[in-house]
């Protein structure tokens, strides 16, 4: 008797934009010597050189909650701050789709204090996270068939301990529909 009352809301992010490609034009490399011959455009579509691209983020419901105060999954396997993003490419009667997913490391930790980068740390032991880590990675499977896991936690400093458990139960779980890459980016930065 209250639906009235509800609205549901989607939490994310939407835009769709036409771009042109312009096949005219020559590159650095064709123009840096005056003895190469004009290049005839190999497109097949010059007369409509345009393609939509389409960018959507759906963020769950689950989970939700504020950076350094959300961390970690829950008993149902729910990640905190999971997104989802797709990117769609419509070009000559074709859709390409390409899905992103995001979210914090499916163990059980958090990061107490409100200082900036508070240092983090597990709430429950490996055969406690186990069946949690294993009911979030069934899901996905269940949603997206295959995954690649690439892991961005600093893999020498203060977050080595969750990264640490992360791989830890990604070997445990043992499944050949996951593939696992750990990239420190604090290295590349």
């Amino acid at each position: 008797e209250v639906d009235f009352w509800i609205i549901p809301v989607i939490q994310g992010f939407v835009q769709i934009e036409e771009l042109v490609v312009n096949y005219s034009e020559s590159s650095d490399d064709d123009k840096s010597s005056p003895e190469t011959p004009p290049q005839e455009s190999t497109c097949v579509d010059d007369i409509h050189p345009t393609f939509l691209v389409a960018l959507i983020s759906r963020r769950s419901r689950h989970r939700a909650g504020m950076r350094y105060k959300r961390r970690g999954v829950d008993k149902n396997g729910n990640v905190a701050n999971y997104v989802e993003t797709e990117q769609l490419i419509h070009v000559h009667n074709h859709t390409l789709s390409f899905i992103q997913t995001r979210g914090s490391v499916p163990v059980f930790w958090s990061q107490v204090g409100y200082r900036y980068n508070p240092r983090p740390r597990l709430d429950k032991s490996e055969s406690e996270t186990m069946p949690c880590f294993r009911a979030h990675f069934e899901e996905q499977l269940k949603n997206y068939k295959k995954q690649v896991i690439i892991n961005l936690v600093d893999q020498a400093g203060r977050e080595k301990i969750i990264g640490d458990a992360y791989l830890k139960q990604v070997l445990l779980y043992n499944n050949a529909n996951l593939t696992y890459v750990s990239f420190d980016f604090h290295e590349h930065w």
